[in-house]
């Protein structure tokens, strides 16, 4: 950038000024916070980003020199809450994300389970991967399928779980038809994601410790399904 439009020295030390404020202030939150949601925590994290982002970028106009901090985007943090603190109602919404690593598994798990179907309500959907996926979701509650995934052939992707709250329930049938797009993410009291992003150790450290993953050859290797009848 040219020289007339250079933060000056004095710019860049108020910067970092207020990332030394801001980090006291996030301390203090933390000490003296009411609980895991304290939103006062919330703020103080989202001024100390911010404080340390400006001062990153005045820093590098100034200078050419950077800070050794990876500065989160504080437009992608959820907003502070302010939703009821005492709610009716809520409202809790999942993703869950997998793909089909073994479609072979999947559709002999799916002919089970129609095989298992005395009374033949399902008629034959088990034909296809996506006639499988039909059947066993159909079969299984979701927690189910995330806790034997494997055994249905398939591999976790991301997956989160949001609460939000509400001041009165739903009318019965109002949101089906577009169950997520009218989420406030300010009446959001928590939110819990996994994803590999955040693991802090290969996967291959986990065949080393348990040794190789054997893989399917044929039906005979699947573990037998209960099925609720």
């Amino acid at each position: 950038m040219s020289d007339a439009a250079q933060p000056t020295a004095a710019e860049v030390r108020a910067a970092v000024e207020a990332v030394k404020t801001a980090l006291d202030r996030h301390l203090a939150a933390i000490e003296r916070r009411t609980g895991d949601d304290d939103p006062a925590v919330y703020e103080a994290f989202n001024e100390l980003a911010a404080a340390a982002e400006e001062y990153d970028e005045l820093l590098y106009d100034r200078y050419d020199e950077v800070t050794p901090f990876e500065i989160p985007g504080v437009e992608d943090a959820l907003p502070p809450y302010t939703g009821p603190e005492e709610p009716n109602a809520l409202s809790v919404l999942i993703r869950r994300d997998y793909a089909v690593a073994e479609p072979e598994r999947l559709l002999a798990q799916a002919r089970r389970v129609e095989a298992a179907d005395e009374d033949g309500v399902r008629g034959s959907s088990a034909g296809s991967v996506h006639g499988a996926v039909g059947v066993l979701f159909g079969e299984f509650e979701p927690d189910e399928i995330a806790s034997r995934h494997k055994e249905f052939g398939l591999e976790e992707g991301d997956s989160t779980l949001w609460v939000t709250a509400a001041d009165e329930p739903a009318e019965p049938g109002d949101w089906l038809e577009a169950p997520f797009e009218q989420v406030d993410p300010q009446r959001v009291v928590c939110r819990f994601d996994v994803s590999t992003v955040f693991d802090d150790e290969p996967d291959d450290d986990l065949e080393d410790d348990f040794g190789p993953v054997s893989e399917l050859e044929d039906d005979e290797d699947l573990e037998p399904l209960e099925v609720d009848r």
